[in-house]
């Protein structure tokens, strides 16, 4: 096992965002997170890296607690984050070898993970740019480059395909399905019919709790859309492929 949520709560202030939310992910397995705006995606995803702390509850990665055991967990993890940002004074080439570094990967070892992730996403054009230049696309692939850099078996991607154009989002469908194989993949995203391409199992969070965890094909109509039992869950009101989320 992989992923493993146990009892994962989380507060800020009076609001409590996540309620003791628990799920396991194996290997092989591309699990969507959906819900509507605050309903908790962000911050479950948020506890399963390791960027912030649950109240109560534990998240192990590989095994290994995200808490107790930072260091084995988060090299465990390539993470995305939600409208990913920072580190605009590094070039890009630079940015994805500090990446390498920070998980340990060193020398001949470093300078292989950055060519293989810069060929991976087509971001050769942009290797020796700023991230300050770069537009939202490009910036976005460069952050997936960085989550991807060491291999890791388990990706959390927080909207990935973000601020991509319709080419970028099914080039990155393909390269996500093709090496998602052998790890465990956590997407969260607003778009039902990227759920529907690239998931093969579906949780649906609602005020903090899961309402839903199912293979995406049980949650299909006959048409193979999950947006009509989206909205039959979570009584998100009309017909929509988009379900925005702050959480």
């Amino acid at each position: 096992m992989l992923i493993e949520a146990e009892n994962l709560t989380k507060s800020f202030g009076t609001t409590q965002a996540v309620k003791g939310i628990s799920f396991k992910v194996n290997a092989g397995e591309r699990v969507g997170v959906l819900g509507v705006n605050g309903a908790g995606k962000s911050t479950t995803l948020r506890m399963l890296a390791g960027t912030i702390a649950p109240n109560q509850g534990r998240a192990l990665i590989a095994g290994s607690d995200i808490q107790t055991a930072p260091l084995q967990a988060r090299r465990a993890i390539g993470y995305l984050p939600e409208a990913a940002n920072g580190f605009s004074e590094l070039r890009v080439a630079e940015f994805l070898a500090f990446g390498a570094e920070a998980r340990g990967l060193k020398g001949a070892r470093r300078n292989n993970a950055v060519r293989n992730v810069i060929d991976m996403l087509n971001l050769g054009d942009a290797a020796a740019k700023h991230l300050s230049v770069l537009s939202k696309g490009w910036r976005q692939r460069a952050w997936l480059a960085h989550a991807l850099i060491h291999d890791p078996p388990v990706l959390i991607l927080d909207e990935p395909t973000d601020g991509l154009d319709p080419i970028q989002k099914i080039a990155l469908r393909r390269l996500l399905a093709d090496i998602s194989r052998d790890k465990a993949m956590l997407i969260s995203t607003h778009i039902l019919e990227e759920a529907e391409a690239l998931c093969d199992r579906i949780l649906v969070i609602d005020s903090g709790r899961i309402i839903a965890d199912a293979p995406t094909a049980e949650l299909a109509d006959e048409h193979g859309r999950i947006a009509p039992a989206f909205l039959r869950l979570t009584g998100a009101g009309e017909s929509t492929s988009q379900v925005k989320e702050n959480a």
